[in-house]
């Protein structure tokens, strides 16, 4: 069982050297993004834990650095920490680190970053990372500066290269984004080996859904990425462990109301419980048809119909 996730404090003084060491010899993976790439550094950190004794540990950095430094660029988390956790944890991973990112811990040199982080701080004694790896201060740190510094600092490094999956698609998050943004859920599942999910609590709606006898639970998008707006079949998780089948609709809802912000509504087959405030996490498996408006909601109505029962087929 993974520990719980543990917070470092922030550091107001970026040249801040005393520090507490948590754990003690950690092998550590630098970041995670929930990825295959992301699972071959783990495995590779694991085998060294395994070979020296040691804890598995994961760093990850929340908010995310690009929430920091672009805080006005559109939504494009793939998980939620919520989520992230649970992906660590199944994963066999000892201890989170989860370090509070802000302009304070922005402004740490690659090598402070080294030294008082990783060194002193986690007290790691092998760092896992991915090629492309980048630290410190206007990401002047690269793996090689790593290396280095580990050497003087008593940790060992490793390196993963680029990594493809089996159809031979390169895996990166910039290409899980993409496919998801043009409804490729099935090759975003390849790239991250499971189905991209939006988790969220149940909101209440008009409840126009319920009187044409397709009622919605609704989840708000949040800082997800937007997948294409449009329907979807859905395998559903619910707060008390039940897998539900579902079709849900990701978008604006231009027949009824045009909204401005995009919302996830899902129809839970066969299902007529009341789920206003609970957490629910949608699993997005196959796209159905893109977002459009109707004539009238007579004619919404018939084609969520048909929507609704191509998703059941799709997912028996």
């Amino acid at each position: 069982m993974a520990e719980k996730a543990t917070s470092l404090p922030a550091l107001p003084d970026p040249t801040t050297t005393a520090v507490t060491v948590l754990v003690e010899r950690c092998a550590m993976v630098a970041e995670w993004a929930a990825e295959q790439t992301d699972t071959q550094v783990l495995d590779e950190a694991r085998k060294v834990a395994a070979e020296r004794g040691a804890l598995l540990g994961a760093a990850v950095f929340e908010p995310h650095p690009r929430q920091i430094f672009a805080p006005d660029s559109p939504p494009f988390r793939l998980q939620s920490p919520g989520q992230r956790a649970r992906a660590l944890e199944a994963l066999g991973v000892d201890v989170t680190f989860e370090i509070p990112f802000n302009q304070g811990f922005a402004g740490l040199s690659d090598i402070d970053f080294a030294k008082v982080i990783l060194a002193k701080r986690l007290g790691v004694s092998h760092v896992v990372v991915g090629f492309d790896f980048k630290f410190g201060r206007g990401r002047t740190g690269d793996v090689a500066a790593l290396a280095r510094y580990g050497a003087d600092l008593g940790f060992t490094v490793a390196v993963v290269g680029p990594v493809e999956n089996v159809s031979g698609l390169k895996i990166s998050s910039s290409a899980i984004r993409t496919a998801l943004t043009e409804g490729r859920v099935e090759d975003a599942a390849a790239l991250l080996t499971r189905p991209f999910a939006i988790e969220g609590v149940v909101l209440p709606g008009a409840a126009r859904g319920r009187t044409i006898g397709f009622p919605t639970a609704n989840v708000a998008l949040g800082a997800y990425l937007r997948p294409r707006f449009g329907v979807y079949a859905v395998r559903v998780h619910l707060n008390d462990g039940r897998l539900i089948l579902g079709v849900a609709n990701l978008g604006v809802k231009p027949t009824v109301t045009g909204a401005n912000e995009p919302l996830l509504e899902v129809h839970l087959f066969d299902f007529a419980q009341d789920l206003y405030g609970h957490r629910i996490e949608a699993n997005f498996i196959r796209f159905l048809r893109p977002e459009k408006k109707f004539e009238s909601f007579d004619a919404l109505k018939i084609q969520i119909a048909a929507d609704a029962e191509q998703a059941r087929v799709l997912l028996a």
